[in-house]
């Protein structure tokens, strides 16, 4: 039976894959359960998360549901670990594959997924890849049920850890069916989204009602690679949340910070999953460098998320002590840190009301969302990523990227958001009504059809921010064509002489400004409570890169934000984070430098593509840093978390100003008696 739980997760967590194939020999037959406690202990780990079956199907002890591994050396791999692990105070969820299973894939092929378009989850067997299994079979999701309830009654556990639990579209008998029982047209790509979430929440329910039911105290987590922003009702089957984002394995550096400050504001316990890999899962003999563990998991603290680090055991069963020397330094810097990271909560001022929330398709996050969160780390202003199920009053100010519909509910909570004093910053399509005017009162309307030009050019006037230069600048974007209606015009679209054209071009790329034809519009403009850019800006900023694209966005904020919580000289690409532990009456800024590097250039994909890879190698080491803060009320002490040693500090008003020598890496810097 399950050790009850009910406890927070805890800090310092590895995820050991095992995925083995039935041709490979002598499975498990190297597995030393002193070495491999040892190692761990040795790593600073807490708790691992170890395998009952795998995506090739086979189970890792004497399962009477599925099918042992035919290779297995130990009868019992899987109760050896927990064994060992039980001993030695460490964690051990259980991992068990759910649509990939090649065993099944071969045994039931009605099982398999039926995609409608090219996919790698339905693979065309140009290359050899996994076979996805539809959950729309209720023979295979009693099958799933059977061999989650005999791992809970056979082990103590802390949890169950669901694999590959996918929203890929499925046209299969059993989902065609569904379709049409629910009014759902097959060829329209939403219909289909919204029967594969259906069928998936079928799933999730009835496995998390039955397992809630024998075993209260378990934990359950279902792994789709992503956090999808679509409210907490999504999540209501889940006990908390594990954020995969391995950053060299395809997900990015940008991935996780915007994914762990929606998962925060979810009320769940979460941990984020990076991983030991130079590239990503299923890489043997890659490894990550320390400085880059080190970072990622104190970005993954100062985000308010517990540590998880992804490996992958041999299938010898032996730990390799080389991961696991670089998994150290990151986890002892962690546990130093434990008591300033228990119960303690973001600051934060802004919230992105998240795109992703109102178009919800793809795995990944939605541009516009990536970009307004790069550019707020980029300037150090501490943000929540929310849904509309979220409390608005909690924030100063809300961004609305790029293309947020706003229907006549939101509006009304918009605008009585603003009568209250919270500020607005919209930008592209945001809050725009078919009719030309806007949900919110933003002193703009729509003048005409969206600009034709592009690119087009924006000019702008000094007043928006101090680094924005005095001629136009180009916009690699289509604005909309606003006209002011109360509101500060800070910039104007200007056209160029044409578009590029077989009929016509100039130079090497498009043509230059016209600076004798007339403003095309408003660019930018400002009330005492809403800024408007005219521009999808924060897709443009992720596409593009622009500098003075994110200067355009610091300007508004500055008007509309003029004391923003945390102000620091850091270079843009440091990052820094403010949490509050309530209970021991303290803030601790987290500021953190770990500039990643484009080095990868043609990363196979999986798919017969490529992609580059940012990497993080030798972090330098940063001068003399200073930050001021605006807190509640002034501190008594304030002193470097790790070290203990003070640090001097300055007051002025509600601001506090420390000044720290060197940063390396990361540092985190206790006020004591501020909440």
């Amino acid at each position: 039976m399950p050790a009850p739980t009910n406890k927070p997760m805890r800090y310092r967590q590895i995820h050991l894959d095992f995925h083995t194939s039935e041709h490979i020999p002598g499975v498990g037959s190297a597995f030393d359960p002193d070495d491999f406690v040892a190692t761990l202990k040795a790593a600073h780990v807490d708790s691992i998360t170890i395998f009952a079956k795998c995506h090739h199907g086979w189970s890792y002890y004497p399962t009477k549901v599925g099918a042992p591994h035919p290779n297995l050396a130990r009868p019992d791999l899987l109760g050896d670990m927990v064994t060992a692990l039980s001993a030695a105070d460490i964690d051990c969820p259980i991992y068990i594959s759910v649509q990939w299973d090649e065993r099944n894939a071969r045994l039931h092929p009605e099982w398999r997924l039926r995609s409608p378009v090219p996919s790698r989850f339905d693979p065309d067997q140009l290359e050899a890849g996994w076979h996805t299994l539809c959950l729309n079979h209720k023979a295979y999701r009693e099958q799933l049920l059977a061999h989650a309830q005999e791992v809970a009654r056979t082990y103590p556990t802390q949890g169950l850890f669901f694999d590959i639990v996918l929203s890929a579209e499925c046209v299969c008998a059993e989902c065609l069916a569904s379709m049409q029982a629910h009014g759902l047209d097959p060829e329209n790509p939403a219909d289909r989204l919204k029967n594969i979430e259906w069928v998936n929440e079928v799933f999730r329910s009835e496995m998390s009602a039955a397992l809630r039911d024998e075993f209260p105290g378990l934990r359950i987590f279902y792994n789709c690679g992503h956090i999808h922003k679509q409210g907490p009702k999504r999540f209501a089957s889940y006990t908390h949340l594990e954020l995969e984002s391995l950053p060299t394995g395809g997900w990015g550096y940008d991935h996780f910070p915007q994914s762990a400050r929606y998962a925060a504001t979810l009320g769940l316990d979460f941990v984020a999953h990076t991983g030991k890999f130079h590239t990503s899962w299923g890489e043997f003999g890659g490894f990550k460098h320390p400085d880059a563990l080190e970072f990622e998991a104190a970005q993954m603290v100062a985000l308010g998320s517990k540590c998880l680090v992804g490996d992958q055991l041999h299938p010898d069963g032996s730990i390799n002590p080389d991961t696991y020397a670089s998994i150290g330094p990151a986890y002892a810097r962690i546990e130093k840190l434990e008591p300033y990271l228990e119960g303690a909560r973001q600051v934060s001022d802004i919230a992105i009301l998240s795109a992703e929330f109102f178009h919800p398709v793809g795995a990944r996050n939605n541009l516009s969302d990536d970009g307004a969160a790069q550019v707020l780390q980029e300037l150090k202003q501490p943000f929540d990523v929310i849904d509309p199920s979220a409390r608005f009053e909690d924030y100063r100010l809300l961004i609305l990227p790029d293309e947020v519909p706003v229907d006549a509910g939101l509006a009304t909570r918009l605008n009585g958001y603003v009568e209250a004093g919270g500020k607005l910053l919209l930008s592209g399509s945001s809050a725009m009504c078919e009719d030309g005017s806007f949900a919110v009162a933003a002193g703009v309307k729509r003048a005409g059809p969206p600009v034709t030009f592009d690119p087009s050019y924006m000019r702008a006037s000094p007043a928006l921010d101090p680094s924005i230069t005095k001629t136009p600048f180009v916009m690699y974007g289509i604005g909309q064509t606003i006209a002011a209606d109360g509101a500060e015009v800070l910039a104007e679209i200007g056209p160029s002489y044409f578009n590029r054209t077989y009929k016509h071009f100039s130079s090497h790329q498009h043509a230059p400004d016209d600076p004798k034809a007339a403003a095309l519009g408003a660019a930018v403009t400002v009330t005492d409570a809403v800024g408007y850019i005219a521009y999808p800006i924060f897709r443009m900023y992720h596409a593009m890169g622009q500098p003075l694209y994110k200067y355009i966005v610091r300007g508004l904020l500055a008007r509309l934000l003029p004391d923003p919580v945390i102000v620091s000289d850091m270079p843009s690409s440091a990052r820094a984070t403010l949490t509050r532990q309530t209970n021991e009456r303290r803030h601790i800024l987290h500021l953190l430098y770990g500039a990643p590097q484009v080095r990868g250039k043609q990363v196979p994909t999986g798919d017969g593509g490529y992609r580059v890879m940012e990497m993080i190698e030798d972090i330098p080491t940063l001068g003399s840093i200073t930050a001021s803060v605006r807190l509640p009320q002034s501190p008594t002490r304030v002193y470097d978390a790790l070290t203990g040693q003070d640090i001097a500090f300055g007051v002025d008003g509600q601001r506090v100003e420390v000044t720290v020598p060197s940063l390396r890496i990361h540092a985190a810097l206790v006020f004591e008696g501020t909440a």
